[in-house]
């Protein structure tokens, strides 16, 4: 039996987490079917997810939006959501939702004055739910999903489930396996061969990234790379953006089946201090979804995930003891 959605999240043992989300009825989210293109609604995920990093406190480490599903690594950051005022809550939900009469009101200074204190206690109660959901990636992911489904099912002129029931979760335990995942992600579509090179991904972070670097900004709506050592690692990546675009490319040259040559044997820096070999990083970055069911990383943090998590067994031991070590 599936295990239930907030069992599989626990911000004690990770902030970080990889979702997957697969059409139900084998639909096509974006590409082509008996002569009719979908390549629009890639645009349309991608736009959503730039909106709802915006408004959640969850921030999106890297994503992929392929033809019949969509892959996306996110960073849940509780301590910001805590730290919201009321009208901060009230005006990012409303962003996205309607809120309460009561909410509305309060939202507004003019007719703010107007409430009574047990309506502002009302209030501060709503929002509390609120901030609570901001950090959630349940409600971050159906904020995604029930957007895209209501349109393309307006397009497609039919009713019913265009998403598979649940988004799948896996918890990215330490630094090697959130790397791994990132990257597997992000060559998603060099793997299906629908791009030659990773910048050349379109609809992906490795491709947001790429262009923003090359007129030399960040991204507002990705969760940015450590720049030094000693920055906060609360507010970044733990690694740098050369590093991960060094890695990127040189795993996408062994992967690629256009490309016949051969890298060099020097390994990308981030590479050598995860203390991943090549064949094993291979592995990861083309199976990850198969080697690890609900958390990945290494052994060590599995076990301490299983026992947060009261289960009997830990899964992933062997993938884990062989491929990070």
């Amino acid at each position: 039996m599936p295990k239930a959605r907030k069992s599989q999240i626990s911000l004690s043992d990770t902030p970080y987490y990889h979702c997957v989300s697969r059409c139900v009825r084998r639909a096509f989210l974006c590409g082509t079917e008996h002569g009719k293109s979908f390549e629009h609604r890639r645009k349309w995920v991608e736009d959503r997810i730039h909106v709802l990093s915006d408004v959640f406190a969850i921030e999106v480490c890297a994503y992929a939006v392929m033809s019949n599903h969509t892959h996306i690594v996110l960073h849940v950051n509780k301590e910001k959501a805590i730290a919201l005022s009321t009208e901060e809550v009230i005006e990012r939900w409303h962003s996205l939702y309607r809120g309460t009469l009561l909410t509305q009101q309060y939202a507004s200074p003019m007719t703010r004055k107007a409430l009574s204190e047990a309506q502002r206690d009302t209030v501060e109660r709503t929002a509390g739910v609120w901030r609570a959901r901001l950090y959630d990636i349940s409600w971050f992911m159906r904020a995604l999903n029930e957007y895209i489904a209501r349109a393309a099912n307006k397009e497609d002129e039919c009713t019913g489930h265009f998403w598979e029931g649940r988004f799948k979760s896996q918890a990215l335990l330490d630094e090697s396996a959130l790397a791994a995942c990132m990257a597997y992600v992000d060559l998603n579509p060099v793997r299906a061969n629908v791009a030659k090179t990773p910048e050349a991904s379109n609809h992906t972070s490795i491709q947001y990234r790429i262009r923003a670097a090359r007129v030399g900004k960040t991204p507002k709506r990705l969760m940015p790379f450590a720049g030094k050592p000693q920055r906060d690692m609360q507010s970044c990546l733990p690694f740098t953006l050369s590093d991960y675009l060094q890695l990127v490319d040189t795993t996408c040259r062994y992967i690629h089946p256009a490309k016949h040559g051969k890298v060099e044997s020097n390994t990308p820096h981030i590479q050598a201090r995860l203390g991943i070999e090549n064949e094993k990083w291979l592995t990861l970055t083309t199976q990850f979804e198969h080697c690890f069911k609900h958390a990945a990383g290494k052994v060590v943090h599995l076990e301490q995930y299983a026992h947060n998590q009261h289960q009997q067994r830990v899964h992933g031991r062997q993938n884990a003891m062989h491929l990070f070590g």
